[in-house]
């Protein structure tokens, strides 16, 4: 069938073209696929890996961005993130596997998506992934955890989750696009692994919001702040590295470095890896490094993608808690970048920061205009067929309870009304409990403006919180907004909760 559709696709554009030129007009000129997605589509058939999963490793770790051959954090170089660091040599992987030199590999695009892709499969042939497996991306999981080389079973699940969520949200940036899609990802023994998201299976001792995971004890100094040392400062560093490969880094003795807490870019989660009490070491000054807390920021300073209205959310409320329980000020001149700090090298968090948005923020002036909760027993507002159960089961619930639904080839979905005031850019964002037995790739639909865009969340994880879908343009009026279908290839019930669409 695809076949047949493709053949007589061509053949209209063949006829389309005779036609034009009879008539004196000129041809339709053929589009070229950009040079990343030229490299992407060779490096995936070269290697047998597919496609869509390559781009989103790589958007998972550097948002496409080869960095002009420059060093993350870690150690890491290109769009693959190839790293070369004490304890994780992919690059020279890559230079063996591929025969290429490791400055070609490095600094350029083509050579290191070939490199990154020719490293996966290594993974993928170790875990003995044969022809017909290697066609299912949902059993790469485990082989794209060990591409990031996380120090722990909670940091790999962490790191392969960012990548098949971006799978589920679809990517279109550089000139390299990659479709929203349904993939069940085939976890085995990682989905025993605590989850590190905002409502944290271990919380943070000093932001109970965070999860905890432990810095190494080589890379900070055990202290007793406030009494041994004043805090007065908050430090904004920007990681230079994804949020997984970040926390993965700073449990490495040999990185002599470290901070209090790491925010991630796409839903704010954050992560505390040293306690307030003690002396990170992020600001490369001694004295600051005694009298401050240090925020690290998914991301690279360059690239202004990184820098999401949820992970500026996020961080702020976590400064503001942090200025709350020391009495620092809410001002410039307390609340820093780490370019700010004297005799700093280091240029974060760069001119893509957004400090005004920042500030009112954690100022409390940066509130959204206009926000709007359905909840699923809101009166009038929520509607969903019979074939939508209630449950009380999870404490994550929001509200007195949620609707569940099993997964069939249709959609009856559960729909969330709104009056929206005005035409405009809304953020949406979606509340669900999560549980290893819910569905692993749920299907929100928002009637945005421009026609009804999906979503797939996987709802096995990344629950009790709020969870962002994205921006999108909607229409004004009282309409339904936002709906949960059951059609769905994924596995597990589908679980409609609550909705909040917000002002942007």
């Amino acid at each position: 069938m695809t076949l047949a559709r493709t053949r007589l696709a061509a053949l209209a554009t063949s006829i389309l073209a005779v036609l034009l030129i009879a008539a004196g007009q000129p041809a339709l000129a053929v589009a070229k696929d950009s040079p990343l997605q030229a490299a992407f589509a060779k490096a995936a058939a070269a290697q047998d890996v597919p496609r869509d999963l390559l781009v989103a490793l790589a958007y998972a770790e550097t948002h496409l961005d080869g960095h002009k051959g420059e060093p993350s954090a870690s150690g890491g170089y290109g769009v693959m993130h190839l790293v070369s660091n004490p304890t994780n040599h992919s690059l020279e992987k890559a230079a063996e596997l591929t025969k290429l030199p490791v400055e070609k590999l490095k600094a350029d695009d083509e050579a290191n998506i070939l490199g990154g892709a020719a490293v996966l499969r290594s993974q993928a042939d170790a875990l003995g992934l044969d022809e017909t497996a290697r066609k299912d991306i949902g059993r790469w999981y485990q082989a794209v955890a060990k591409y990031g080389n996380a120090s722990s079973p909670e940091l790999a699940r962490l790191y392969a989750d960012a990548v098949y969520e971006q799978l589920g949200l679809g990517i279109d940036t550089r000139g390299v696009q990659v479709k929203p899609q349904e993939v069940t990802a085939d976890r085995g023994d990682l989905a025993k692994a605590r989850q590190l998201n905002a409502q944290a299976e271990v919380a943070s001792p000093d932001y109970p919001p965070a999860s905890w995971v432990a810095a190494s004890s080589s890379n900070y100094t055990a202290s007793s702040r406030e009494s041994s040392y004043a805090i007065d400062r908050v430090i904004i560093h920007v990681t230079q590295g994804s949020y997984a490969g970040t926390i993965s880094w700073f449990q490495n003795p040999s990185a002599q470095v470290s901070a209090h807490y790491v925010v991630k870019s796409s839903n704010g989660a954050i992560t505390q890896m040293v306690r307030d009490k003690d002396i990170a070491w992020h600001a490369g000054n001694w004295t600051y490094n005694t009298r401050s807390i240090g925020i690290e920021h998914e991301g690279f300073v360059n690239d202004a993608s990184w820098f999401t209205d949820a992970m500026y959310r996020a961080s702020a409320a976590l400064t503001k808690a942090i200025c709350d329980k020391y009495g620092i000020p809410k001002d410039r001149t307390h609340i820093i970048g780490h370019n700010q700090v004297p005799g700093a090298t280091h240029t974060d968090p760069g001119s893509h920061w957004n400090w005004t948005t920042y500030m009112n923020y954690v100022t409390g002036g940066g509130t959204p205009t206009w926000s709007t909760t359905v909840d699923n027993t809101t009166s009038g507002q929520f509607t969903a067929s019979a074939n939508w159960g209630t449950s009380t089961f999870s404490s994550q619930r929001y509200g007195a309870d949620y609707r569940f639904a099993d997964p069939v080839a249709a959609s009856d979905p559960a729909w969330y009304l709104a009056t929206i005031p005005s035409a405009g850019t809304y953020r949406v964002e979606v509340w669900y409990p999560d549980d290893a037995g819910y569905n692993s790739s749920a299907p929100y639909i928002v009637a945005a403006s421009g026609g009804n865009q999906t979503v797939y969340v996987d709802q096995r994880s990344g629950g009790g919180a709020w969870k962002s879908l994205g921006t999108f343009s909607l229409n004004a009026g009282t309409y339904n907004a936002v709906g949960v279908s059951r059609w769905t290839s994924g596995t597990g019930l589908v679980i409609a909760d609550a909705v909040r669409i917000s002002r942007v």
